[in-house]
């Protein structure tokens, strides 16, 4: 990340359980999904060329904007720093920050899952 702090992002059932089973078939790679030749199968520009190849006129960040659009108008269960919590975004405002200490983990899963 580029804040270079940790950010944990709590998975949807479907996501755990896909993991475990690339976990359970890593044969020993410390890489959780590695190509045929046990390099990491994922890059920086995997996402950018698959949407190109299909035709899509949108770069990944696009998805990032497009989240943080949609929620504040979704009517969802989750509220206020949700959002701005799940993109991984510092709180800017001194006061508000003062204030901001919780992850919102539970919020973001329940959000994640909407």
């Amino acid at each position: 990340m580029k804040a270079h702090r940790e950010h944990r992002v709590p998975l949807s059932r479907r996501a755990t359980q896909i993991l475990r089973t690339a976990l359970a078939v890593r044969n020993g790679s410390k890489l959780v999904f590695r190509s045929p030749h046990g390099k990491p199968l994922l890059s920086d520009i995997t996402l950018p060329t698959l949407l190109k190849q299909q035709g899509v006129a949108a770069v990944p960040h696009g998805f990032r904007s497009s989240f943080r659009d949609w929620h504040p108008k979704r009517p969802t269960t989750t509220r206020g720093r949700s959002s701005t919590a799940a993109l991984a975004h510092r709180v800017t405002h001194h006061v508000e920050a003062a204030y901001a200490r919780s992850p919102l983990f539970e919020r973001r899963r329940r959000l994640l899952a909407e």
